[in-house]
């Protein structure tokens, strides 16, 4: 059977119709091709590669030639099955963090060093055949896929997917840990963990700065970072080292970054089994209280200084009194 249609001359033409059973077997050997490809090619294709990014032409009949050295390349940052090329140094290397390490070592001129953007990176090389390309998930010469995680916008590889990745749009950078387990903060301007999502305290891009004990810059940093009761953030190392040296008080604003109520108790028995000599009972000092931030007059001590809004001891003498 055929239908007759009109070409865009006005003149008749006839238009042959497929039979439906051709149809149906055609989209049945297509559903059948899609399901033989391995599904964190699906996944990668599907999520992390944009419409105008390059994709492999090369038709992988099997697993076997994908999966070829799973796991056996890499390095100490990334387990992967290709190398990438520095556009600013053109010089090739494991990833981008072997490539910073390299070029900020103290060995170099400081006026050499530098760090390479991960959306700059444009070409890669497969570690099994040797083969330079244009950035793609699959090896257009072997055919391997060089990494199971695969985000074009980052040009990110890696073969351990038991970190979850994922790429964040709201970042313009790829997290670990899995989508469904952060959210991305606008004002805070990062992802969070799904449990502080109708409680953290937002700071306009509080991730976006170092980390106020190690400076390190926090938004890219590959280590665990909190987010302090005062919505200040720091390395979760970091926070454990000042506890460690019993430094209880943010290094930014100097809020307590922990429920402190049995401390203060401590501090009240304290308090009270230290007398203060008698010209000194009636001696008046303002306080500044670094949790709720109110001004007091108090009594002067000597070993602290209790706010009376909050009762934190967590204050700091502004001036003394004559009283």
């Amino acid at each position: 059977m055929a239908s007759i249609a009109i070409d865009f001359s006005g003149t008749m033409c006839i238009e042959p119709k497929i039979p439906q059973p051709m149809v149906a077997e055609e989209n049945e050997t297509r559903n059948r091709m899609k399901a033989s490809e391995p599904s964190y090619l699906q996944h990668s294709h599907e999520e992390h590669i944009p419409e105008n990014e390059l994709r492999c032409d090369e038709k992988v009949t099997g697993t076997e030639a994908l999966d070829k050295g799973y796991l056996e390349y890499g390095c100490s940052h990334y387990r992967r099955r290709c190398h990438i090329r520095a556009p600013c140094c053109n010089e090739i290397f494991n990833c981008r963090h072997c490539h910073n390490e390299a070029k900020n070592n103290i060995c170099i001129d400081q006026k050499l060093r530098h760090d390479l953007p991960r959306h700059l990176v444009e070409k890669v090389l497969c570690s099994l055949c040797d083969t330079e390309q244009e950035v793609q998930q699959v090896c257009k010469n072997c055919g391997v896929c060089m990494g199971r995680y695969y985000c074009g916008i980052c040009k990110l590889f890696d073969d351990d997917t038991s970190k979850e990745q994922y790429h964040c749009d709201g970042c313009g950078i790829c997290r670990i840990g899995g989508s469904n387990n952060f959210f991305h903060c606008n004002k805070c301007g990062c992802c969070y963990s799904s449990l502080l999502k109708s409680s953290h305290p937002c700071v306009e891009r509080a991730m976006h700065q170092d980390c106020p004990v190690c400076f390190e810059y926090l938004f890219e940093s590959r280590n665990d970072v909190i987010a302090l009761l005062c919505g200040h953030t720091i390395h979760k190392t970091c926070l454990e080292e000042m506890q460690e040296h019993f430094q209880y008080a943010c290094p930014i604003c100097s809020k307590s970054v922990c429920d402190m109520s049995k401390v203060w108790e401590k501090f009240d028995l304290e308090i009270a089994a230290t007398p203060m000599p008698p010209y000194c009972e009636n001696k008046m000092v303002w306080i500044l209280c670094n949790d709720c931030g109110c001004n007091s007059e108090v009594k002067y001590h000597v070993v602290a200084h209790k706010c009376p809004n909050c009762k934190s001891y967590n204050t700091r003498q502004t001036r003394g009194g004559g009283r």
